[in-house]
């Protein structure tokens, strides 16, 4: 008995291998592209004293941001991986440092009164008065390259402001994913210098090495990018109020342009990444996430409790400008004010 093939099936047969041959290959992570910007050296002046830093050129492109469920010290909240687009960027060399933050915050008695209209517009934002409760360096030291730390995200928010009025030019802090972006520097690895942590002394200060202590920056090694202390120092704040469920609410199959999870007038639950020279190494991940609670201002006795400084002297910040801001983000500030809720 002869069988024969039906057409129909000869069709399907081949159709399928059609579609196999033009079929795009599955998205390779990351992929970075070309840098077009130059990094430059920003300078500040107040009343006669300058601070200068370094802001560095980042690409844009894409990566899997989060970790991988095998990964060492790896937590629920860095997962699920998924594909996110960041757009080109300029990112701080350093942790913002006291030599920076005091120009702000500071105000001299017999100042005189800037004339120049940027530094009119930046006088008029709000700035903190000189915590009453303990020391502003918490006795580590404020010199120049100390960074500054012990400060809540309201506090950090606000400079951006300040800073951006006084330069004309848009300064914020980092969304939490591109601060991964900049901290990976194009590896996928658990660290930027790969998966082993005894290397982590050479690029960030943590338990094993820091003696109790932050230290000034930019002593460590960068990463490929060229930024210093994304490891260990101190952890960072970023621009988004934690989420635990928000990686999982967004598409696994294609990339996220610039996810964000906007603060709201909350005193606490931001992140900060990094890790800091209080943690075990594998808090110093790429991927690690925390927030800020309520027990970060358990020394404050004022009532109601200052919105400017705190007792994390383990968290600091960096800034990061967009080449291109994202609509969202335009006009962001901060809406925390005393009467906010924890």
């Amino acid at each position: 008995m002869k069988h024969f093939i039906q057409p129909a099936t000869i069709f399907g047969f081949w159709w399928a291998l059609l579609n196999v041959a033009n079929a795009q290959p599955a998205p390779k992570y990351p992929a970075i592209d070309p840098v077009t910007h130059k990094s430059y050296t920003e300078t500040i002046e107040r009343d006669g004293i300058k601070a200068s830093f370094e802001m560095i050129a980042i690409p844009g492109g894409t990566f899997l941001m989060g970790s991988p469920a095998s990964e060492k010290g790896r937590k629920d909240d860095e997962g699920p991986l998924h594909p996110v687009a960041i757009r080109p960027l300029w990112v701080g060399k350093c942790e913002v440092t006291w030599g920076e933050y005091d120009l702000f915050w500071q105000k001299k008695p017999d100042e005189k009164k800037p004339t120049r209209p940027l530094d009119i517009k930046a006088d008029a934002i709000t700035r903190p008065s000189k915590a009453n409760h303990h020391d502003i360096d918490w006795g580590y030291g404020r010199t120049k390259k100390q960074p500054v730390l012990a400060i809540h995200h309201h506090a950090a928010m606000e400079y951006c402001r300040w800073l951006s009025a006084k330069t004309g030019k848009l300064y914020r802090l980092p969304t939490e994913a591109e601060w991964e972006w900049a901290c990976r520097a194009g590896t996928t690895t658990a660290y930027s210098f790969g998966d082993d942590p005894k290397k982590l002394g050479d690029y960030g200060w943590f338990e094993d090495n820091a003696k109790e202590m932050p230290h000034p920056v930019g002593l460590k090694k960068p990463n490929a990018w060229g930024l210093h202390d994304m490891h260990g120092n101190l952890a960072e704040w970023c621009l988004d109020a934690h989420d635990a469920k928000f990686y999982a609410s967004l598409p696994l199959n294609k990339p996220t342009l610039m996810p964000v999870k906007l603060p709201t007038n909350r005193r606490f639950g931001h992140i900060a990444r990094g890790g800091s020279w209080l943690y075990k190494a594998e808090r110093c991940r790429s991927a690690i996430r925390q927030y800020s609670v309520v027990d970060w201002q358990a020394v404050d006795p004022q009532l109601p409790q200052s919105i400017w400084w705190n007792n994390a002297d383990w968290v600091g910040f960096r800034i990061v400008r967009a080449v291109e801001e994202h609509e969202s983000l335009k006009g962001l500030k901060s809406t925390i004010t005393k009467k906010s809720p924890n």
